[in-house]
């Protein structure tokens, strides 16, 4: 997550992540997101979680927030050195700027644009009970197979036991 230590888009972020599966590991790279040094430092966020640290840390997928503002609040995210880092990403990159009706020019270029951060949030991860529900139903569907695969294999066997070479090898006998 690209964002603001101080800012209520990433205490947004880290209450619906731990409310929705607590073992999510985040990175958080402090970042202004709002002035005149807000675009280098957010690009400076882009470089970092590509560089070597990606390979070694398993980065899937790169949050950029800022709560809602002002048109000159959120400038910075319409700065185009900003919008080419983000559109040259090799990692996907979720634009979670301002508030539904706020837009920026990295809303358009970036993977995917989240109307708010916490909405960022629930798009990254699913919830615990997602999860667990979609491990159930595939266990359920594993035993009918196994079921079957074993019906199956007991019909075969039965009518091998029937056939005549059989019989006559265990008259042999």
């Amino acid at each position: 997550i690209i964002t603001s230590p101080q800012g209520a888009a990433l205490r947004d972020i880290l209450n619906i992540l731990a409310r929705r599966h607590r073992s999510a590991s985040i990175l958080i790279y402090p970042a202004q997101v709002q002035g005149e040094s807000a675009a280098a430092e957010v690009m400076a966020g882009l470089r970092y979680l590509h560089g070597s640290t990606r390979q070694a840390l398993g980065i899937e997928v790169i949050i950029i927030a800022r709560g809602g503002g002002s048109a000159e609040d959120l400038a910075c995210f319409n700065d185009e050195g900003l919008a080419r880092a983000v559109a040259e990403a090799k990692i996907p990159v979720i634009s979670a700027i301002g508030h539904e009706t706020d837009f920026t020019i990295i809303d358009f270029v970036a993977d995917l644009r989240a109307p708010t951060p916490s909405a960022a949030a629930e798009l990254v991860i699913r919830s615990r009970q997602e999860i667990e529900a979609q491990a159930e139903e595939l266990n359920r569907r594993l035993e009918r197979s196994i079921r079957y695969r074993l019906l199956m294999a007991r019909q075969e066997l039965t009518e091998l036991a029937h056939h005549g070479a059989f019989a006559s090898m265990m008259d042999g006998i």
